[in-house]
Formats: structure tokens, C-alpha cells, sequence
């Protein structure tokens, strides 16, 4: 039997589901046409006002939802007449995706990141292609022509979901990672170079020297997360960015022949887990990274005792703004561009153009599409971003010579106490659909977004700028080589291409997957004399569970892409 053929029959058998579970209801044509609710105009925010809730689910976390009863939220209810009754995932986000397509009973909105492919595939997941054009002006507006990457392929020209992790024109003007080193740290030695590991490990290993307790507690040089996804932010994922090459992904993207190889097979990156061997040989590494929780993670961190990290601003954001909470500002972390050596430059901020990934898709158990795609709509307007950006004027920011200003008890709180400022304000808790990039300018001349060099200067404490100043660096970018200095990406970001859930990969992804989570930790852990025979091991693993095969079907996806883009 043949792939398209099985291909075919899945979706026949879904569809059928999906018919004897609808019996009785309107078909999915006439809830996106909303025939059943007379009176409907386009390009408007909503018909009414009236009260109506939409399920939500979500394959990231928001510690900081306050349902809905921050500021913001209650201001979009007010506005909109929606609630949002959400669902973040907890453990394993794939698995519970799956367990939901699996179902047959879906949120009104759905927003399942790298899984989103089995929704599709099991018809949960409405084509939004129509909808776009006749109730979404803003959206429209926003997307323009690269509204053709929002296609799924070239087979299945349909859009399922629409973007809210990549954003129109972003500019970054600041770094949040992956190599943290508190200012304490550089500021007591006299803000030494901190270009490779060797200057990384030399830093850290005198501050441990020297400052064997923090606040009474055993100083930790270096601390990694491996619990569950979050392995690949902070153990291996940086392989990458210290070898050069940029996000893609479990992959590497050869960029002269677009052929994908999985990024543990390169011989630089051994290296660097090498290295991090060696940080454990001599006592650096935290010896519980391999088996401590999250939350145990945040809580360490919070301490101030873990003098580095190796991870993502986003994911120990919480556990800093603990730290600045307490007045512990030497205890926050700078970012710096380290590189396995001098041979090689950070690709951190090599551009990817308009991805058109992950984000917010409506199903097919959705009561009202059109109610619900407006909702999102409104959400992309320039109304609708100020107020999931700023808050709302008079309370949260005011105008100042024509230019938005944060209030001096919100910017106060923002700076010292941020897990507060969102629950409250409700700031960055609704970025459910596209939006402008950091950079972009609205229609009044003021930025989209608060990150943007006013408002990063106005964010740093007087420890981060003075640690800047040592290094000549007015932001934690400037350090980090430029956009410019790399050519985009003409596959985007490798990590959001879709696979096909019928594809051998779904099966090789989870093999090769289960042995690089067993033997990157194990070779970290061994003995330097085992190092290289624990990492040959894996990597003969990896060849015998077809590791070759799986590269080559990616890279059909990626050269598959490359000329749906072009088109």
C-alpha cells in the first residue's frame, strides 16, 4: 500500500468521525460562512458584544494567566464580549496533543506548536484561507504577500494557522541568552573578555574559587535544565550556537546545498559537549542538571547562587525577576556571544524572514468561526496590539511629546517585579495572533512594542548598564555579531517546517530523539577517558535507528519549502 494511498484513506476515516460525531450540527462550511448567524458584517471586531467564551489550548505554559481578570483582560472582555477559558499543557506537550486529536473533541482554538501537524491530519482543523480574506482585514493587511507562507505545502495549499510566535519586520535590539554569567561575576574581575568557552570557564571557575558560599549556600558554577523538551534550550541546542550555527532546529541546514544533517553528527559540536564534560570533571557543573525539576531549577536560580547558565531569558525570566525582586540585581545575568573557539561566530541573530510558524489555528468543534477569527483580528489591529503591548492609556502609560510612556509605578514595577507586572497588567498575556515586530512604528510614530531601545534602556538596573559600559556595549546585542554579517536563511527556521504525519520521520524523530536524551547526559557524566567512547556510541545508535534516511527525507522538506517560498 502506498503512502499517498494510506495517506487518503486516514483522511477518509476521520472525515467519516468527524461526520457521525457532528451529526445533528451545522457543517464546517456553514460555520465559517456563518450562515446560522444572520446579520454578520465583515471587517468589524464583533456583531455583539454578548458574552461568549472560547476554549484555548496551548502547548506552551503562562504562569503568570490571571484569567482574564488583569487589566488588559478585562478591558479585551469589555471590548469584545470574549473570554478565554484556556488549557496550557503540563508534561509532555506533544503527547497530550496527541491524545487530543486523538479525541476528536477540540478547543475552539488551538495553538500546538511543532505537533500541529497530527490536528491536521486528523481534520480537527479548519482552513482559515477564506475567513483571512473575508473577516480579517487586519490580519490581511499585516501578512500582505507573505501570506503564501502561511500555506501548509504544496500539496495541501491551506492555512491552518495563523502566526503568533513570528512577527511582522522584527528588529532585535537586545539578547537573552544562551550564555548567562551574572554580573557579579565579570564586575569583581574587571569585565574580562568573554568570547569563548575557555573565557566562560575561566570566570567562572575564579568567582567559584573565591566566593565559595553565596548568601550561606554553596555556590554552583554552572546549572543545566533536562527535564522533559527543555533539555534541548539548555544542553543541546547550545551545541549549536557555540559551533556557529544558527537555530534549525534538531538539524543542520547546509546552506549551499539545503541538505539536512542532525545536528549532533557534527564533529564540532562533540566538542563542545567535551567541554561540558570537563565542567563537570572539575567540580563546575551542578551535579543535579540531569535530574532536577522546573520548578527546582527556578527555585536554585532564585538563590543567587548559580554563578552561570546555559538557557534562554525566556525560560529563567521568572527566577531573575525574583532575583531583581529582592534587590539582588548583581545576581541577574549578561549575555554573551561564546563560541567554542575563536574560529568561529555566533549566528544568534542570522535572519529567517517571515516564517509563518507556529501559532493560533481554529477547529472544526469551533461554535462560531467567523466571531472567533475577528476576535484574533481585533487582537492584530493597531488598537488591539497597544493594549496587549502597553496596557491602556492613563493607567498603565500615558503620552508624553507625542511618545508613549510607561508610568513611573508600572515602569517601577516592570523593572523589579515582572511576574507582578504581567499578573496585574495582563502585559504579554495575549499575544494570541500576529502581531508587528519589535522595531515597527504605528501610525503615531511610537513603537509596537516596549521592546525597543527606549524601553530596554529604561528596563536595565544600574548594575546591568554599568556591566554593558565595561564592555563598551550600550545592549546586551551589540555584542553579538549582526544580522548583516549573515545571509537570511532562504528556508526560514528549519524547526517549524512541517512533517507530515503519515512521513517515517515521526517514527525516526522519537528513536533518534530517545537516544541523544540517554547518551548526551551519559557522555557528560562519564569519566574524560569515556567521553569519546560514550558519544561514538551514541552516534553508531543513531546510524543503526537510520539516522541517514531520516536526514534525506528532511531535506526533501527543506528543498520542498525553499521552492514553495519561491513561487
Amino acid at each position: 500500500m502506498n503512502t499517498s494511498y494510506k495517506k487518503m484513506m486516514s483522511v477518509l476515516i476521520v472525515a467519516i468521525m468527524l461526520v457521525l460525531t457532528a451529526c445533528g450540527n451545522n457543517t464546517n462550511e456553514a460555520k465559517v460562512n456563518n450562515e446560522s448567524k444572520p446579520g454578520s458584517t465583515t471587517n468589524e471586531v464583533a456583531d455583539t458584544v454578548e458574552p461568549m467564551t472560547l476554549s484555548f489550548y496551548s502547548e506552551d505554559i503562562n504562569p503568570q494567566w490571571a484569567e482574564m481578570q488583569d487589566d488588559i483582560g478585562k478591558y479585551i472582555t469589555e471590548k469584545t464580549g470574549i473570554t478565554i477559558d484556556p488549557e496550557f499543557a503540563v508534561g509532555d506537550a506533544v503527547q497530550k496533543t496527541n491524545l487530543i486529536a486523538a479525541s476528536g473533541q477540540y478547543h475552539d482554538l488551538m495553538a500546538p506548536k511543532g505537533s500541529h501537524g497530527v490536528l491536521i491530519d486528523a481534520g480537527a482543523m479548519l482552513d482559515l484561507t477564506d475567513l483571512i480574506e473575508e473577516h480579517a482585514p487586519n490580519i490581511k493587511a499585516l501578512l500582505g504577500d507573505q501570506i503564501k507562507r502561511l500555506r501548509y505545502s504544496a500539496e495541501d495549499p491551506s492555512i491552518y494557522f495563523i502566526p503568533n510566535q513570528d512577527t511582522i519586520g522584527q528588529i532585535y535590539f537586545d539578547a537573552g541568552g544562551p550564555f548567562n554569567l551574572q554580573h557579579a561575576v565579570v564586575k569583581e574581575q574587571g569585565f574580562p573578555e568573554m568570547k569563548t568557552l575557555a573565557d566562560y570557564e575561566k570566570a567562572i571557575q575564579t568567582y567559584v574559587d573565591k566566593n565559595p558560599t553565596i548568601d550561606g549556600q554553596k555556590t554552583i558554577g554552572l546549572s543545566l535544565l533536562a527535564e522533559d523538551w527543555r533539555i534541548m534550550i539548555s544542553v543541546t541546542n547550545p551545541a549549536f550556537w557555540a559551533t556557529g550555527a544558527p537555530d534549525d532546529g534538531e538539524y543542520y541546514i547546509n546552506p549551499e546545498n539545503y541538505e539536512a544533517m542532525y545536528h549532533y553528527r557534527r564533529p564540532e559540536e562533540k566538542e563542545y559537549f567535551r567541554w561540558l564534560n570537563h565542567m563537570n570533571d572539575v567540580g563546575l557543573l551542578d551535579p543535579e542538571s540531569f535530574v532536577q525539576k522546573y520548578d527546582q531549577y527556578l527555585a536554585k536560580i532564585a538563590s543567587g547562587r548559580v554563578v552561570a547558565t546555559i538557557d534562554q531569558e525566556w525560560e529563567i525570566g521568572e527566577a531573575e525577576n525574583s532575583l531583581k525582586s529582592a534587590g539582588k540585581h548583581e545576581r541577574a545575568y549578561g549575555h554573551y556571544p561564546i563560541t567554542l573557539d575563536d574560529s568561529y561566530k555566533a549566528a544568534n541573530f542570522q535572519q529567517t524572514g517571515f516564517s509563518g510558524n507556529w501559532g493560533v489555528g481554529i477547529t472544526v468543534d469551533a461554535e462560531d468561526p467567523v466571531r472567533a477569527i475577528k476576535f484574533l483580528d481585533f487582537l492584530s489591529s493597531e488598537e488591539g496590539q497597544i493594549l496587549t503591548n502597553w496596557g491602556i492609556e492613563g493607567k498603565h502609560y500615558t503620552i508624553v511629546d507625542g511618545k508613549r510612556v510607561i508610568t513611573p509605578e508600572f515602569l517601577e514595577m516592570k523593572k523589579n517585579d515582572n511576574n507582578t507586572f504581567k499578573q496585574t497588567t495582563g502585559v504579554g498575556n495575549y499575544n494570541f495572533s500576529l502581531r508587528n515586530g519589535d522595531g515597527v512604528l504605528d501610525s503615531t510614530g511610537n513603537y509596537f512594542t516596549t521592546n525597543n531601545p527606549v524601553q530596554i534602556l529604561e528596563n536595565y538596573s544600574p548594575v546591568e548598564i554599568e556591566v554593558l559600559k565595561g564592555y563598551g556595549a550600550t545592549y546586551w546585542k551589540d555584542l553579538f555579531p549582526k544580522e548583516d554579517e549573515f545571509p537570511i536563511k532562504a528556508w526560514g527556521a528549519a524547526w517549524n517546517i512541517p512533517v507530515p504525519n503519515d512521513s517515517p520521520n515521526t517514527v525516526f524523530n522519537k528513536k533518534m530523539e530517545d537516544i541523544t536524551r540517554k547518551r548526551i547526559p551519559e557522555a557528560i557524566l562519564a569519566k574524560p577517558a569515556d567521553f569519546d567512547k560514550v558519544f561514538d556510541t551514541m552516534l553508531q545508535e543513531l546510524d543503526k535507528a537510520g539516522v541517514k534516511e531520516m536526514e534525506k527525507n528532511y531535506t526533501e522538506l527543506v528543498k520542498a519549502r525553499v521552492k514553495l517560498w519561491s513561487e
